[in-house]
């Protein structure tokens, strides 16, 4: 499809874009491997098109450091829509942004990712289906999650109200459901081969890599321990106590989980090529399940993923296999009748997530 539909549908139906609104594309250089050329020539087409005065601005990357600088505030009180095609945007959602503007990170990295379902799909389907997934758990007396490697946790949700721990951030496409706290849940992950970091702060060796199956245990909230090969174990714990002694944090809190939700979002490249990318990116497919372990507060620094779940909400599976069935959710075919560009996305499902499995 044409990438300036999925541009469109981000600065209308997420921004809310009026003609004659000042649009501020805030990116990062495409030397830092995250973002795309094509990206912001692609938003920037799209918003004149819509009517927009469009400025941009090269905010670089800020692994250890990200500020919002007096310079940088200036730059962004000018504008009425603010979108990062930069990962700065993200690293300051909880920081206090100039008020009246609205404000979008983009998880649509490259133009074909606009142009793909990802895109495409109406950002307004989207955002309905989120909140009728958090109507789900909040309702819910068991969630049970499970998936075909061994994992098996379980708990009764205790979710916070909807908008508690939101930022005036805007997110598109909308590809994951608000994070269930995981204080309530027991059991055990099966990690995908490997930790990662969150995407909060940058650190050296950022992935661990592993050589065989290694388990996550969880105990009400906390890591209880991993299991797998000796030498695997051992290096995970080393992993965990480098990360939390580096940044002073809570080593065994387990803050919180979600799953993928949005159908289309493929991930085509090799996750072992750019593990920070495939992170930020990847974790809206629904067969990744994503973990915010190592720091009591989301995201935390180190994340767990496991792939392919099954979640039951209250005996109903509403993610099989990796596989989330939004017409099983109540009220979900609603949706999926009146968004026919959802109801596409979620009969062909985009599979690719970067990982040979």
């Amino acid at each position: 499809m044409n990438p300036l539909v999925g541009a469109k549908n981000m600065l209308l139906h997420c921004g809310a874009a009026q003609p004659g609104e000042r649009v501020l594309i805030a990116y990062e250089p495409t030397r830092y491997g995250y973002y795309d050329a094509d990206a912001v020539p692609c938003v920037s087409r799209a918003a004149t098109e819509l009517g927009l005065d469009v400025t941009t601005l090269d905010v670089g990357f800020s692994p250890d450091n990200p500020r919002l600088t007096p310079d940088l505030r200036a730059h962004f009180e000018q504008a009425d829509i603010i979108v990062f095609l930069a990962r700065l945007g993200d690293q300051l959602r909880f920081t206090d942004m100039p008020e009246g503007q609205r404000i979008i990170v983009s998880f649509a990295l490259d133009s074909q990712l606009f142009g793909s379902p990802f895109g495409t799909t109406h950002h307004a389907a989207m955002m309905t289906l989120k909140h009728k997934i958090s109507k789900a758990y909040r309702c819910a007396n068991n969630v049970r999650v499970t998936c075909a490697k061994g994992s098996e946790f379980s708990g009764k949700p205790d979710m916070p109200p909807e908008d508690e721990g939101d930022t005036t951030i805007l997110r598109f496409p909308m590809s994951v459901h608000q994070p269930v706290p995981a204080h309530p849940f027991s059991g055990k992950v099966a990690l995908c081969g490997f930790l990662t970091g969150t995407g909060s702060r940058y650190y050296d060796d950022y992935t661990l890599e592993f050589d065989g199956p290694v388990f996550a245990l969880l105990e009400k909230g906390r890591l209880a321990g991993f299991e797998g090969g000796a030498a695997d174990v051992a290096a995970a714990n080393a992993h965990y106590d480098r990360v939390s002694q580096l940044f002073g944090i809570d080593r065994n809190f387990v803050h919180s989980w979600h799953a993928g939700m949005h159908p289309g979002c493929g991930y085509l490249r090799e996750a072992h090529d750019n593990f920070e990318r495939w992170g930020g990116s990847s974790f809206g497919n629904p067969r990744i399940l994503h973990f915010h372990t190592c720091g009591a507060y989301a995201p935390g620094e180190i994340s767990w993923n496991m792939l392919d779940p099954t979640i039951e909400i209250d005996g109903v599976k509403v993610w099989e296999d990796g596989v989330f069935h939004a017409e099983r959710l109540d009220g979900g075919q609603v949706v999926l009748d009146t968004y026919p560009c959802a109801d596409r996305a979620f009969s062909h499902p985009d599979r690719h997530i970067g990982l040979a499995v």
